[in-house]
């Protein structure tokens, strides 16, 4: 019996196993789609949808620089528990899609897991997920990436505390790509260690400016301050707040009689280019995730439960 793309994509839908996996087992079964189902049961292969609902917040940051160091990505790939994060097979998972972000030109999470997969092109992203998820027994997601490509200079990276934070920084510069790599990993450092929320203050919007003075207002009204000199008080404050949240003008945190500027200055004279940094991001693992508490006898307990 000929195996249409329909009976595919309804055992796909049915199961959530991956598109050769269903093809495969509906020829086995002659196009019955119930015995097709009992198949990839049998394997094990119909269990990703069931994981579909449970909340991953664990998992990797995982970063890849091209050799040439022109462009690199940054990506979060979650699971459910950290055992699965220390796993070879999903670190080996997160590092390809890492990879494949940098090669493609996919511009959400959606359009990038449809794609052929680097690191298996029989199968998409999707399909290559949803087979570790069958294959580890763990909800798993690409939550999302973020791909730089410099025009001038560099892109590079750095991960902390195994995979917890990444940072992906592009510094601006003619300079020798060997060196503005190492200033680039100590901006990249700072940045996961200070977390900075803007590159500089022409970047602070009109309304978390608003929000920060207003709150500033009301501490120094609360502090009994007259109110002729509130502003002034606010504008000193607000100064202070764009060197605390601004990356150009945080206090380096390898050397503090440095900020950033001072530090990408002397860099400067000593590679012979002017170095900026262009833009960055950092990811924290499960940052915004509501993570559900969970009593871990009673975890185990429905482990065991489901296992029999």
């Amino acid at each position: 019996m000929a195996i249409s793309a329909g009976m595919v994509k309804e055992l796909r839908e049915r199961t959530g196993a991956g598109m050769m996996d269903c093809k495969k087992a509906l020829s086995e079964t002659n196009g019955d789609v119930e015995k097709a189902i009992e198949v990839l049961r049998e394997r094990g292969l119909a269990a990703a949808a069931k994981k579909a609902g449970r909340i991953a917040a664990e998992g990797l940051v995982v970063t890849y620089i091209a050799e040439d160091k022109k462009s690199g990505a940054l990506v979060e790939v979650n699971c459910e528990t950290d055992f699965v994060s220390a796993n070879d097979e999903f670190s080996a998972f997160a590092a390809n899609v890492a990879k494949q972000v940098a090669l493609s030109n996919a511009a959400t999470v959606e359009e990038l897991v449809e794609e052929k997969f680097i690191a298996d092109e029989a199968v998409t992203v999707k399909e290559g997920l949803t087979n570790l998820i069958a294959k580890l027994g763990e909800n798993m997601t690409i939550r999302r990436f973020t791909k730089f490509v410099a025009d001038k200079g560099i892109a590079q990276s750095y991960i902390h505390a195994a995979g917890k934070i990444g940072v992906l920084v592009e510094l601006t510069s003619e300079g020798d790509a060997e060196a503005l790599s190492a200033v680039a990993k100590d901006v990249a450092m700072h940045v996961a260690a200070s977390n900075p929320l803007f590159l500089d203050s022409s970047q602070v919007d009109a309304e978390t400016l608003e929000k920060e003075k207003e709150i500033y207002r009301v501490q120094a009204l609360n502090e009994g301050k007259p109110a002729n000199i509130v502003e002034k008080m606010v504008e000193g404050r607000i100064k202070k707040y764009y060197k605390e949240s601004c990356l150009i003008e945080q206090v380096f945190v390898k050397n503090p009689d440095y900020t950033i500027t001072s530090y990408l200055n002397e860099k400067s004279k000593e590679i012979g280019s002017p170095i900026s940094v262009a833009r960055f991001v950092r990811y924290e693992r499960g940052e915004g995730i509501e993570k559900k508490e969970e009593n871990f006898a009673e975890e185990v307990q429905r482990q065991m439960q489901q296992g029999k």
